[in-house]
């Protein structure tokens, strides 16, 4: 395809690569040519293929995607890579990072990362995730690096008084299939990290979820419906909905079972508020989810489904809406 930029997508677990390539073909100019489940098998594929692009995990079999990026940049040295990998340790980052590599995007944030960091990494600009950029992943003066004067650090779109370090998005859609592969990515990922996850949707947007996430191997818990246990004279309480969002994440976590844990909220309670003629009591709920943000360790996305409502948003509406989230997607 010409002008396009070639891509080889390395990682042991297939669903992965689906969704990688799912992703990345929502960009006509970018083109999957290979795939690789090892890191012998990366090099090799490497050489072989001379892609513009890597994109490569760290915990592979045979050989991990370090040296597997380290040998890489001796048979294919053109190719710039992006790891996609689960591991927030700061020290693995700083680690893959000095191979030379352009970007390291956390596997849970990639539903809103992984475009931005391709578009980086192919710019010559360097990627960090939000969940990691507060950490010192400055500039590695290696015979990687050496032709840059410095690396930037380009984090997803941020607005004031958002934290950094934690995702409030917002997905505005055209068509149902985009809604449904949109929340299908985001909830998967965050299940597939070992994460828990909350969905307060539409009844059929949860029974179209659950056979879509069953095929991937997935399966999530009972579907809540919160939207009116928060609401209070036509207006959401904060203290009710501080209350009610922070047990339904005590309990997503718990229900992982482990010390550590990311929860990923999908929500369309916006949505069906701004529907019912509801704007202002829209934007308090988004003002409060960057709220709660702020205390727990999650990533919002909140599904607007523009083609469902006659007559659209109005700017002034969307303008105000768009400037409570970190990242904003029309599809």
């Amino acid at each position: 395809m010409e002008g396009s930029t070639s891509i080889l997508v390395v990682d042991d677990y297939e669903p992965w690569r689906r969704f990688v390539s799912t992703t990345l073909q929502k960009q006509p100019k970018l083109q999957v040519i290979g795939e690789a489940l090892d890191g012998l098998e990366a090099v090799q594929k490497a050489q072989q293929l001379q892609p513009d692009l890597i994109l490569l995990d760290i915990g592979l079999p045979t050989l991990n995607g370090i040296e597997a990026a380290r040998r890489i940049r001796e048979v294919s040295p053109k190719s710039k890579i992006l790891f996609l990998s689960e591991n927030r340790t700061w020290d693995i980052a700083e680690e893959a990072l000095r191979t030379g590599a352009g970007g390291y995007v956390v596997k849970s944030d990639a539903a809103g990362e992984l475009l931005p960091a391709v578009e980086a990494v192919l710019k010559g600009k360097r990627f960090v995730s939000a969940s990691l950029a507060g950490n010192d992943l400055t500039d590695h003066k290696d015979e990687h690096t050496a032709n840059h004067s410095r690396s930037e650090v380009v984090p997803p779109l941020q607005p004031q008084n958002v934290w950094i370090t934690r995702r409030h998005e917002a997905g505005f859609y055209s068509d149902e299939r985009s809604f449904l592969d949109d929340l299908t990515q985001f909830i998967g990922v965050a299940l597939k990290a070992g994460n828990g996850a909350i969905v307060v949707a539409t009844e059929s947007h949860r029974d179209s979820l659950l056979p879509r996430l069953q095929a991937l191997g997935l399966d999530v818990g009972a579907a809540i419906d919160a939207l009116p246990t928060f609401m209070l004279n036509g207006m959401p309480d904060p203290v009710r909905f501080l209350k009610l969002l922070g047990n339904l994440i005590a309990t997503a976590a718990k229900a992982v079972k482990r010390e550590h844990t990311r929860i990923a909220i999908f929500g369309e309670m916006c949505h069906l508020l701004w529907a019912q003629g509801n704007a202002e009591a829209a934007i308090q709920v988004e003002k409060l989810g960057n709220e709660l943000s702020k205390i727990y360790d999650i990533d919002i996305l909140c599904g607007y489904s523009l083609g469902s409502v006659q007559g659209g948003m109005d700017t002034h509406i969307l303008q105000r809406i768009r400037a409570e989230h970190s990242a904003v997607y029309s599809r």
